[in-house]
């Protein structure tokens, strides 16, 4: 069996980071593995459906083409206990084929082979015993409309039909869909044997041993194959690979002409071949100018043609939106290349290096950071170890797996350091985990991913689900449908080229609580931020504070929901720090700052404390028509008066209140059935309000 030509170049890295070539991961939430996990179930599901659908064959049946039939006749035979093959086809000048014979695979005899000259030949016995079950096609053309129509069928057989357990081992109905094919070559790869392939398919997939959709034997065969085809294409793909990185260095030699500011390097290796290739665009640069702070650099994926790794660097914006910094292929994953990888992009960067980078767990890259990157702080992405759990507990802890994800989620968030070690030491030794070797992994990254320990690292929300999920939807666009690497040196320049973004009106952002701060951060603050801060700003005043012999604070939600907070207050130089480090963390005052902020009377926030990366003023693309806010504020005032009113009076009686819903119902309705015009609308209402 052949495998079927990739569409896609990139898929996830499948190496376990705990260096255990013979630990595969498989990640939670993947879409095409969760597709894989399930392709057994699916393919039973629709089998089961079809052939319940499936009639007796009949002579003046008519089908649209001959590959229906054949379709039609395979599954009427799955469900009667044998199986079909194609025969006779008969082809005439005019009609091309038009008859074409289908039948049960015991049909006819076998003819004697001439034995080979050899001691001991294979007598393999037969399965063939001249079953005249068939069905026969003939094609015929009405009203110029090609259809085939059944002109003999048989169902009579002369051997004993097989039952639905044994009809699925049939040759015709063992199938290695593509998904598999992967997985099989991943952990052939990786050194399994083949009854150990077989053996983690069938866990994966929860089936019992020999429910597969094939069996042993069709994965020695498949693995056989695909090895032989390798070595015979091997030297065809060296010379793609050389060909490919060749034309993606003369892209960005092009590029260069396009885009001045365009920057790229390369390696080469003994053989003076592209090795390493490294590339940014103008427009990454000057972003990483104003969002450079925290970088987030994504290796999960590689290169499946090539097995080139593929680094990705990213930042947040000011409206908490992806953007692409530059990206950088690798020959391999060593410290060596993770190093000269770094060493390139600060040079791209002019020398300015983050204060954060985000990176998935990989001990090179660890490495690699801690050398090129020494007063950098590197924290581990949350949401790559989450996926990767089930794949480490789910088999060692069976039963208790759920228990045991329910509390590792609890101990991700806990903020007392001291707290979260005495906490995960009970962990892992409440569930046996003590010498498990992914547990140690963990361990020696203790201060990169606990929430514990990096609450102090500034991070600017890159470390929410929102962004997880705006990353992961911005690498699949970068990585879909791409299959040579310079349709995915463009793919990658239209996505870092920000001029072709369009930022729409700056949206209404609604005043919630009327306090003068609230008014100030939304005047400065992007919608993005101003969100969040707005939603601090309401929670601040269900706060009760506690003043100290030294000046500082105590804060504590009314219902005491949550713990005490320590807010120091220094008044000579306007200071403010909170023991939660909310602001250190995002760049975002806590509601226990804004609380203290509120007792002292303050109706600006100090300017330090709106920090220039979630400013209006710092967005890459402008935001047109900044009048649009005040014009808003006159219409929700407009808006909020009649309302008041409109309620007053109908309350008065049922009838007013029942007439009041109903048409205010219909308005709505048929307001948000209304086309958007432009914002040439907004200014007209605001005039109407004014001139009533």
């Amino acid at each position: 069996m052949s495998t079927k030509p990739s569409t896609n170049i990139w898929i996830r890295r499948q190496q376990c980071p705990c260096g255990d070539w013979k630990c595969y991961i498989k990640y939670e939430g993947d879409d095409q593995l969760s597709v894989s996990s399930q392709q057994i179930k699916t393919e039973t599901t629709s089998a089961s459906s079809s052939l319940e659908a499936v009639f007796t064959p009949y002579v003046g049946q008519i089908f649209k083409s001959d590959e229906e039939a054949f379709e039609y006749y395979s599954n009427f035979a799955r469900k009667n206990g044998f199986s079909i093959r194609k025969a006779r086809s008969t082809e005439s000048q005019n009609l091309g084929i038009y008859r074409r014979d289908f039948v049960c695979y015991r049909s006819g005899f076998n003819q004697p082979r001439k034995k080979a000259n050899v001691e001991h030949p294979r007598d393999r016995k037969s399965v063939r015993c001249g079953c005249d079950a068939k069905l026969y096609l003939t094609k015929e053309i009405v009203d110029g409309v090609t259809q085939w129509y059944v002109s003999q069928f048989s169902n009579v057989h002369n051997h004993e039909l097989l039952e639905d357990d044994q009809v699925r081992l049939l040759p015709a109905y063992r199938k290695i869909q593509e998904a598999d094919q992967e997985r099989i070559l991943l952990l052939s790869k990786a050194g399994f044997p083949v009854n150990r392939i077989v053996k983690v398919l069938e866990l994966e997939k929860g089936v019992q041993p020999g429910q597969l959709p094939f069996i042993e034997k069709d994965v020695r065969n498949f693995v056989r194959t695909c090895k032989k085809t390798v070595q015979e294409n091997d030297a065809l793909l060296t010379e793609k690979r050389e060909n490919d990185t060749l034309e993606l260095l003369e892209a960005c030699k092009s590029m260069v002409e396009r885009d001045a500011d365009f920057v790229y390097d390369y390696t080469t290796d003994e053989n003076d071949k592209v090795e390493n290739i490294a590339w940014s665009y103008g427009d990454s640069i000057r972003a990483y100018s104003q969002f450079g702070d925290v970088v987030t650099f994504d290796t999960t994926y590689r290169s499946i043609t090539y097995g080139l790794l593929l680094g990705v660097w990213f930042g947040m914006d000011n409206h908490g939106e992806t953007i692409s910094f530059g990206c950088v292929l690798l020959q391999d994953e060593s410290s060596q290349s993770f190093i000269w990888a770094l060493q390139t992009f600060v040079r791209f960067m002019r020398g300015r290096c983050p204060q954060t980078i985000l990176t998935d767990i990989d001990s090179g890259l660890r490495d690699g950071v801690a050398r090129e990157l020494p007063n950098t702080k590197h924290v581990i992405c949350i949401w790559h170890i989450l996926s990767k759990l089930s794949s480490w507990f789910s088999l060692p802890l069976g039963s208790q797996y759920e228990e045991f994800k329910a509390e590792f989620d609890m101990l991700c968030h806990l903020e007392g350091v001291e707290d979260f070690e005495h906490q995960w030491n009970l962990l892992v030794a409440r569930f046996g985990l003590v010498s498990d070797r992914h547990i140690a992994l963990l361990s020696s990254y203790l201060a990169s991913w606990p929430f514990s320990y990096i609450r102090g690292y500034f991070l600017a929300r890159t470390m929410t689900i929102e962004f997880s999920q705006s990353l992961e939807t911005f690498l699949k666009r970068i990585l879909s449908g791409q299959t040579c690497l310079q349709m995915f040196f463009e793919q990658v320049g239209a996505a870092a080229n920000f001029g072709n973004l369009t930022r729409e009106g700056m949206q209404y952002m609604h005043i919630k609580t009327c306090m003068p701060i609230e008014e100030h951060a939304r005047s400065i603050l992007t919608p993005y931020a101003f969100r969040i801060i707005q939603h601090e700003i309401e929670l601040s005043m269900q706060y009760a504070t506690t003043e100290m012999a030294n000046g500082s604070y105590l804060v504590r939600h009314y219902k005491k929901m949550d713990g005490e907070y320590l807010v120091i207050w220094i008044p000579e130089d306007e200071q403010i720090h909170c023991s939660c480090k909310e602001f250190e963390h995002s760049g975002i005052l806590c509601r226990h700052s804004l609380r203290v902020f509120s007792i002292k009377n303050y109706f600006q926030l100090p300017e330090k404390y709106l920090l220039l990366r979630w400013r209006l003023e710092s967005s890459l693309v402008p935001i047109e028509d900044h009048n649009a806010q005040s014009s808003s504020d006159e219409c929700a005032q407009a808006f909020h008066s009649l309302a008041a009113t409109l309620l007053t009076e109908s309350l008065i009686s049922k009838e007013r209140f029942n007439y009041v819903h109903r048409e205010l119902t219909g308005i709505l309705d048929n307001v948000r059935n209304m086309p958007v015009i432009d914002e040439f609308a907004v200014n007209m209402v605001a005039n109407n309000v004014s001139e009533s």
